[in-house]
């Protein structure tokens, strides 16, 4: 799960990002509104944890921005616990409001609690994953290629489709392995490499000439968009 926190407090944001991390959660971070909403149009997060005071834009009206094209989850962080500040948040898009000072155990329950709903909302709106001339089913687990169905393995499965969930976000190798095979995971980083070229010859029109499982040389693999 990709997490992106957003906050003007350097020291506050680090331990945020130390904390989640070490829960397995993958974290990107920001120092203000603008840049929040930069990084939250490529689609790459799950939940947006987002301060309410910060320079160059605030987080309400980033919240604003970013819902214009996203619903992804997105919690407020504010120094104010008025009930009309958190009113007023909740009209400007957010999903949860949680008061300064915190405990870093609530923050994690919360977004514990988003991500569970965010899940059972996808499950439902984004079973079904078009690429082209590719159908994936991810409830059955079943590939179709124009209009014939394809045998994945589990892990070919597994890489397509978290591929095809974030498109147009390059993907390293490494990150491929663990996420897809573990952090515990001790073969070869090559057998990326090797599921990609099986994916392109099972999936792709022309396998020497790609349309959709992309590489982006010196730097990984993805879905275009």
């Amino acid at each position: 799960m990709n997490i992106l926190v957003v906050d003007d407090e350097k020291l506050l944001v680090k331990g945020i990002k130390f904390n989640l991390e070490n829960e397995g959660y993958q974290v990107d971070a920001a120092y203000d509104g603008l840049e929040a909403v930069e990084l939250a149009r490529s689609g790459a997060y799950d939940l947006i944890i987002l301060d309410v005071m910060m320079p160059e834009l605030d987080g309400l009206e980033a919240c604003m921005r970013i819902r214009e094209f996203s619903t992804v989850p997105i919690i407020m962080l504010t120094a104010r616990g008025e009930d009309m500040d958190k009113i007023i948040g909740f009209e400007y898009g957010a999903d949860d409001y949680i008061t300064k000072p915190f405990n870093i155990l609530e923050l994690k329950a919360r977004i514990r609690a988003l991500l569970r709903r965010s899940a059972l909302v996808n499950n439902v709106t984004e079973s079904v994953l078009i690429v082209g001339h590719i159908t994936l089913d991810t409830e059955k687990r079943i590939a179709v290629k124009n209009d014939e169905h394809v045998e994945l393995t589990v892990k070919e499965f597994d890489v397509f489709e978290l591929l095809s969930k974030n498109p147009g976000r390059v993907y390293s190798r490494e990150t491929l392995l663990n996420i897809i095979w573990g952090y515990e995971y001790q073969g070869d980083i090559r057998t990326v490499d090797v599921h990609i070229r099986r994916l392109r010859e099972k999936l792709e029109e022309n396998p020497a000439e790609p349309e959709h499982i992309m590489t982006k040389w010196g730097v990984g693999y993805y879905i275009r968009g």
